[in-house]
């Protein structure tokens, strides 16, 4: 009896047929940079031959097609999504990106080890290979509350699992460099193994004993210089561009042919509305060549040289042995993807058909009491007040001071001046806090905004012009059980429910692409003037991104890494 890798070689020797066999087209090989007229051989989940001509059980025509490895997205959190870990699998996988490393250190931090095992569990029956990195910093830091604590001890259980490759993003940077013991307990842990970075604008010493604790890939890079720095310095740099932070163009000038063996694709956030609209990884490729990029330089980066990165030795290469994740396209440089195959399986309908459900979990996480307007008031100070200011397209915000208006004992809003408040308040149900600050940017002219999605520690954000309005929109949150509200004039104009921890929706991704389009209207009526409202609020209690953020204790001033008194 044939064994299955004897059977393997026949096929590629052409002995027998091979299982499927690409037939008129060709492949970008990312070795030398050629595209190259021949035939793509299947055998089950694995290429079996190229440069040649094959015959099929299964023969496909792509002639004027070229076929191109399966993109991998080396950093994101699948329930930026907004969806779960099976309907990001079918929104996505049919785009090219056969390869997901994602982190789900947002349902961790409200769920804590729960919400790591229901990913390992979806990942285990996605079609998309779904790789997990164990949340590193559940809390984010002492400085918010989150709904879960997950120290080494409880990460250690989940090490060996198939899915899991490593230790996910180390955000707590100034705890690295000052030698915290419990982040100093994860680091010696998982010493030898993968461990993600997260340092943004770190430089000099402080940078290079970040790195000697045996961290080797970054996604936080927002100029050339910062990358070039951390590439010289050993990093694998994963270029983002999500629905918020969108750093591709500033790197631009570091994706070349030369660099493209230390770089990668990111999404990091990116919701589905964006993914219709625009696309996910395949966006990035295509913006980047037009933008003047050599295309063997981006289509490295969005596959041989991640699967290096994070140790995915299997695949990355059109070539045979190497696993059959493929994309056809009709173009490289417009990088459509006309059909996709995931372990040698074509995907479609009746594919994800397959997959086992997987139940939801955390559908009562919404536990903040009831509250009114006057929560929101902010005492009147003497001399000026600490501002957020919010940069369009990044998640680092500004620290800026203004001297705001005063209305009888209280600090108000300045709408000629784009200020507005800015509020927090814990959700899983710990301490009761609420804390209240400013923030500039977003365009409001009435109304309120709230949300469940609050990186890291996912306590209930809102901002707004009414007092009034917020609080109904906060209040609104704990009705739904998580996610996102419009209210204008104490109505409900638009929301999404994402009951699943308060971050995922149970619905197919085409009802989330659907219900956010209205929901991105009903913020653009009250005068948002940001391109994505909702995400860019999530990123205001973020006390680990520069340089100032707000959470339920209060205003953060990430710089110094302290609350402001």
């Amino acid at each position: 009896m044939t064994s299955r890798l004897e059977r393997l070689i026949d096929q590629g020797v052409g002995r027998v047929p091979a299982d499927i066999v690409l037939k008129g087209g060709s492949f970008f090989d990312l070795v030398t940079g050629e595209i190259v007229r021949s035939d793509v051989a299947i055998g089950g989940d694995r290429i079996v031959g190229t440069s040649g001509t094959y015959v099929g059980e299964t023969e496909i025509d792509i002639s004027g097609r070229t076929v191109v490895p399966g993109f991998i997205d080396t950093h994101l959190h699948i329930e930026s999504s907004l969806v779960t870990p099976h309907e990001f699998d079918r929104c996505v996988l049919p785009y090219g990106v056969t390869t997901a490393i994602c982190d789900p250190h947002e349902i961790a931090n409200v769920l804590g080890t729960a919400g790591i095992e229901f990913f390992l569990d979806s990942a285990l029956e996605t079609i998309m290979d779904i790789r997990v990195q164990l949340s590193s910093c559940v809390p984010a830091t002492h400085l918010e509350t989150a709904g879960a604590d997950l120290p080494i001890e409880r990460l250690l259980p989940f090490r060996h699992h198939p899915k899991v490759i490593g230790l996910a993003e180390f955000m707590n940077f100034p705890g690295v460099i000052h030698k915290d013991p419990v982040c100093m307990a994860k680091l010696d842990a998982f010493q030898g193994g993968h461990i993600d970075g997260h340092a943004p604008l770190l430089s000099g010493n402080d940078l290079n004993g970040y790195l000697a604790a045996g961290i080797r890939t970054e996604h936080e890079c927002t100029t050339a210089t910062e990358a070039l720095e951390k590439i010289r310095k050993g990093m694998h740099i994963l270029v983002r561009e999500g629905s918020v932070s969108k750093d591709l163009a500033a790197l631009i000038p570091i994706i070349t042919e030369r660099l493209s063996p230390y770089l990668a694709l990111c999404t990091d956030d990116r919701n589905p509305l964006d993914i219709a609209e625009q696309g996910h990884l395949d966006h990035m490729i295509r913006t980047a060549i037009a933008s003047g990029v050599e295309p063997l330089a981006i289509y490295r980066a969005a596959s041989i040289s991640a699967a290096r990165a994070f140790g995915l030795s299997d695949r990355g290469l059109v070539a045979p042995g190497w696993r059959a994740d493929l994309v056809v396209l009709d173009s490289l440089e417009s990088c459509r993807a006309e059909m996709v195959f995931s372990a040698g399986r074509r995907v479609t309908d009746a594919l994800f058909s397959t997959r086992k459900p997987v139940a939801p979990i955390g559908l009562a996480s919404v536990k903040a009491r009831p509250i009114n307007a006057t929560h929101f008031g902010v005492p009147a100070r003497e001399g000026e007040t600490s501002v957020i200011g919010v940069m369009p397209g990044k998640i680092i915000t500004e620290h800026r001071r203004y001297r705001l208006p005063v209305k009888g004992n209280e600090t108000a809003v300045d709408l000629a001046n784009d200020i507005i408040k800015v509020a927090v308040i814990e959700r899983h149900g710990k301490n009761g806090n609420h804390a209240n600050g400013f923030v500039q940017g977003f365009g409001l002219k009435k109304g309120a905004i709230a949300s469940t999605v609050g990186h890291d520690s996912h306590n209930i954000c809102v901002v707004g012009v009414s007092e009034d309005d917020m609080a109904r929109a906060a209040n609104r949150l704990g009705e739904i059980q998580g996610g996102f509200v419009v209210v204008e004039d104490g109505k409900v104009t638009g929301e999404i429910a994402l009951p699943i921890a308060g971050l995922m929706s149970l619905e197919p991704y085409e009802n989330v692409r659907d219900t956010l389009h209205h929901l991105r209207k009903a913020a653009f009526a009250l005068g948002a003037t940001l391109e994505e409202p909702f995400l860019q609020l999530a990123f205001l209690p973020l006390p680990v991104i520069p340089h100032l953020k707000i959470s339920d204790r209060g205003m953060v001033d990430v710089d110094k890494f302290a609350l402001i008194g």
